[in-house]
């Protein structure tokens, strides 16, 4: 593996933790909207970061969340309810954002924090037993 896409993981991974940070901030603030979505962008940064060392990338999300799919969910490596996660997430966000008049629910945010937290751990675990 090339020094320069652990690089890019490590990168990736400090963005995804701002973000969850960010998230965690919000929530607290009773932004949920904003909550909801730096938790889903927690989860798509570490999961490029998860993808960097196999030189996988792409700009839409719909295929990160694929790629993520195809090499680590259907081969077994990871459990799919952490893609289960990271769609749900995905489409929560795009409500989110671009669905006039949707106000998420405290809870719901709240499920999504936590949910970006949980896959964060995840994926970190994951890069330590496989890559360090």
């Amino acid at each position: 593996m090339q020094l320069e896409y652990l690089a890019l993981m490590k990168y990736r991974l400090e963005k995804a933790k701002a973000d969850l940070c960010v998230a965690k901030e919000n929530l607290g603030s009773d932004r949920y909207a904003q909550a909801a979505n730096r938790a889903y962008y927690a989860m798509f940064h570490a999961t490029r970061a998860l993808l960097a060392p196999y030189q996988l990338d792409s700009k839409r999300h719909s295929t990160i969340i694929g790629m993520f799919n195809k090499h680590f969910v259907a081969t077994k490596k990871i459990d799919p309810a952490y893609n289960i996660m990271l769609a749900t997430a995905f489409q929560t966000r795009l409500k989110c954002d671009y669905d006039d008049y949707y106000l998420i629910a405290k809870i719901d945010a709240a499920t999504q924090v936590d949910n970006a937290d949980k896959f964060l751990a995840m994926i970190e675990l994951w890069i330590k037993a496989n890559l360090d």
